[in-house]
């Protein structure tokens, strides 16, 4: 009978969920660039998308963060862990705090006209998305920064969250890796 496998503690989702910011939140300015080259009515259909990404990659920023910093406890101990996870978690609060204001100001560059009923000609919405997209830059070296202290963290010291592969017993049946060597 299948049996699914147990739900990982809080402090061992880190490594699954700081996937989901990354890429959701590398994504988000193709739909703003999209929304520049569409038609007017296509356009705006890619900026409310461009902003659900960017809503669900600014809230799996915070759950990264909250799953980070109970991961963080497992690898305190360590000088220079503890120093380069101080890093890692520095990073991680800027990106949070510059991605919820880049998600606010995305939000009022799409609907602060419709709520004020004003129709933006063409080069004031371009003019609008490169401004916000030149903005956007900062923040996203700023996440690749985070990541990559988070790579170093798992690659260069080793830190790990607990979580472990299952383990299985070779088959006899199956050869072990060069065991056809050993015979010669």
């Amino acid at each position: 009978m299948f049996q699914f496998p147990p739900i990982p503690n809080w402090d061992a989702l880190h490594p699954l969920i700081v996937h989901f910011p990354i890429a959701l939140l590398l994504v988000a300015p193709l739909f703003i660039v999209a929304a520049l080259v569409a038609s007017p009515a296509r356009g705006r259909l890619f900026m409310i998308s461009a902003l659900i990404l960017m809503i669900l990659g600014t809230a799996s920023v915070y759950l990264a963060v909250g799953t980070g910093e109970a991961a963080g406890k497992l690898a305190e101990g360590r000088p220079q862990v503890t120093v380069a996870l101080e890093r890692h978690q520095h990073l991680a609060e800027e990106t949070r705090i510059a991605f919820t204001a880049l998600t606010i100001l995305l939000a009022a560059i799409v609907f602060v006209p419709w709520l004020l009923k004003f129709r933006p000609g063409r080069a004031t919405s371009v003019i609008a998305s490169v401004v916000f997209m030149a903005i956007y830059f900062g923040p996203v070296v700023l996440l690749i920064n985070t990541a990559h202290h988070g790579g170093l963290l798992v690659h260069k010291f080793g830190v790990t969250t607990g979580v472990t592969a299952p383990t299985t017993v070779p088959s006899q049946a199956a050869p072990q890796l060069g065991a056809e060597h050993d015979r010669d």
